[in-house]
């Protein structure tokens, strides 16, 4: 069975506010997210790992010593980053839940200590990737960050927070100010609520 691009939980202009553009949304969900759809479905048939969900086939198709990973990896890993990554913002969800700042505070001193490590990461990957908050496999929290479409999922971590740091994400609403980007994430567009509720279920 086929993936699908999933809809946007929110209208395309939710965020313009929090500084993430309609156009950016348009472009980045309607023509890049569906992209990563098109190509992985095509490159998933007669892979044999039809019928498999997204996270297995991260997981099964992840090759640390590559050079390069494989197209389907590419594709598939950056369609389940996505698909988190418009769940992990909205409109409404930027009061952080007290059980969740609770949390974060324990693992790196404060709130603001942790925004600056997760910032840093972004700001400091090379090139295209992501910065994620994860819970690793010891049950600690911690700041982490990505190549190309590399996940969590890779290490058997799970991803409470991410944040796309490859051009598209950003370019048109910031221009080339990565820093800057990562700071109006941190404090305007995400969702803590869900990202709460992905602590919780760890």
């Amino acid at each position: 069975m086929a993936f699908e691009l999933p809809d946007l939980p929110y209208a395309h202009d939710a965020l313009a506010s929090a500084g993430m553009s309609k156009e950016t949304l348009e472009y980045h969900h309607d023509i890049h997210h569906k992209a990563y759809v098109d190509n992985g479905n095509k490159l998933l048939d007669g892979s044999g790992h039809e019928g498999k969900s997204l996270e297995e086939i991260v997981k099964a198709t992840y090759q640390p010593d590559a050079v390069a990973q494989s197209g389907l990896f590419n594709n598939i890993s950056q369609l389940w980053n996505h698909n988190q990554f418009w769940e992990m913002m909205g409109p409404d969800g930027n009061a952080m839940p007290s059980e969740l700042e609770s949390r974060i505070t324990d693992a790196f001193g404060s709130v603001a200590d942790f925004k600056k490590e997760f910032a840093a990461a972004g700001a400091g990957q090379f090139g295209s990737g992501w910065a994620w908050l994860v819970v690793d496999t010891d049950g600690t929290l911690k700041v982490t960050k990505t190549e190309n479409g590399v996940n969590p999922l890779c290490f058997n971590q799970t991803a409470l927070l991410g944040c796309d740091v490859w051009e598209h994400s950003y370019y048109i609403d910031f221009r080339n100010k990565r820093p800057a980007y990562l700071d109006n994430f941190l404090e305007k567009l995400v969702n803590w609520e869900n990202v709460a509720e992905r602590l919780a279920s760890a």
